[in-house]
């Protein structure tokens, strides 16, 4: 979390670091300054650093949770989450490419510190216009993206800045930087009251302690399992039904009952047997 100071602490912060690391690409004396683009361009070699647009941050502009109670008293100190554009501009001598050379080293150091260094901060709140900035003791860090751009929108960035002659530039982002209120939150009332007791069974104000189940007589919560221990084991007291007779049966019982009375019985032949002799000799 940071104050208002927060803004320009990053715009310094970020000038110093572009300066500082220069090297060894560039040898030559350059400066760094945090004006808009000027409408004279100069001759000496030169880095423009413009913050030209503040944006909330999309991805954390929901998350600030209500602050207040129904009440009004504030709970937590509201942050507001922005995202920083800025316009980085070269200048210098045209037939030596100064102003390529230095967007090319640019690139370089924002490509490889993309991160602001909390010493770098400390250094740029040293101003003295910077006084009180506590953008050093925040955790969020600023992160610097590179911000891809076509013609037409970079030819509507540059018709902004009235009469400024184009120069070769880059677009950086800055995010995230948290903008924190300076309210105190109200401090929670302390307990005055405790309504919470634990005592034994039988001391007054405290309940009846639950009964206990006699020796014979099953618990309450063994009364459930019993039962249904005594429902799978209980033997079946109706006999099952008989099946009922299916059509196909039916009719073959009904045509076998039809073939046996229509059939003829034939009568028994019995021989005579003499006593003492064969059955099947005539008599004599």
């Amino acid at each position: 979390m940071s104050n208002g100071l927060a803004f320009a602490t990053v715009t310094q912060a970020l000038a110093l670091l572009i300066a500082n690391n220069l090297r060894p690409e560039i040898d030559i004396a350059v400066t760094v300054d945090t004006h808009r683009p000027p409408a004279e361009p100069p001759t000496e070699p030169t880095i423009n650093i413009f913050l030209y647009q503040v944006t909330p941050n999309a991805s954390m502009r929901a998350t600030d949770l209500p602050t207040r109670a129904s009440d009004g008293t504030l709970l937590k100190r509201p942050a507001a989450a922005m995202d920083l554009h800025y316009l980085i501009s070269a200048y210098g001598e045209e037939s030596e490419l100064v102003g390529q050379r230095l967007i090319g080293a640019v690139v370089r150091i924002l490509h490889e510190i993309p991160m602001l260094p909390k010493d770098v901060i400390e250094e740029a709140a040293r101003r003295s216009y910077l006084a009180g900035s506590d953008l050093a003791e925040s955790v969020q860090r600023v992160r610097f993206t590179p911000t891809q751009m076509d013609v037409d929108e970079t030819s509507k960035l540059w018709g902004m800045l009235y009469q400024t002659p184009y120069v070769l530039s880059v677009c950086y982002q800055g995010s995230l930087v948290l903008i924190e209120g300076r309210e105190q939150p109200v401090p929670a009332k302390p307990v005055e009251r405790h309504t919470v007791r634990a005592v034994p069974f039988g001391a007054p104000g405290a309940p009846e302690p639950p009964a206990s189940p006699g020796p014979h007589e099953p618990s309450a919560e063994s009364a459930p399992v019993e039962a249904e221990a005594e429902a799978k084991t209980a033997p079946e007291t109706e006999p099952p039904a008989p099946a009922k007779p299916t059509k196909k049966r039916a009719a073959a019982a009904k045509t076998a009952a039809a073939k046996t009375a229509a059939a003829p019985t034939r009568p028994r032949k019995t021989t005579a047997r003499r006593r003492g002799g064969r059955s099947g000799d005539p008599e004599s």
